[in-house]
């Protein structure tokens, strides 16, 4: 992936990338149109929909309190195959762009590697 043009997203697949991961991408693509269009329509509100809080923790899934217009399982699973193959992330959603346009790197500096 990159964003050659701001306010896109280009994708280019490898020969490395089988079929089967290629399909896997473009149902994700359909997937968060889909909720996308939840939006549009006002089922769900622009500031708390999934994709405003994705990516979602197994910890926020199962977590008591649960005020969001959606169901814990669009947000755990937003895709079918994901019931029977999901990687969890560790953390949501931390601060959008901020951290991307703000970097703090808190690596040794590279003289400790030599």
């Amino acid at each position: 992936l990159s964003f050659p043009v701001a306010g896109t997203l280009m994708v280019e697949p490898t020969e490395s990338e089988d079929l089967k991961e290629i399909d896997r991408f473009i149902n994700a693509m359909i997937a968060i149109r889909k909720e996308i269009a939840q939006v549009e329509a006002g089922i769900w509100p622009q500031d708390n929909n999934p994709l405003k809080h994705a990516p979602h923790t197994s910890a926020s899934v199962i977590a008591a309190d649960w005020n969001r217009p959606y169901s814990r399982e669009v947000a755990a699973f937003p895709v079918a195959a994901l019931k029977t193959s999901k990687y969890w992330p560790t953390t949501g959603r931390v601060d959008n762009v901020y951290g991307d346009r703000n970097l703090m790197c808190s690596c040794v500096p590279v003289s400790e590697y030599a």
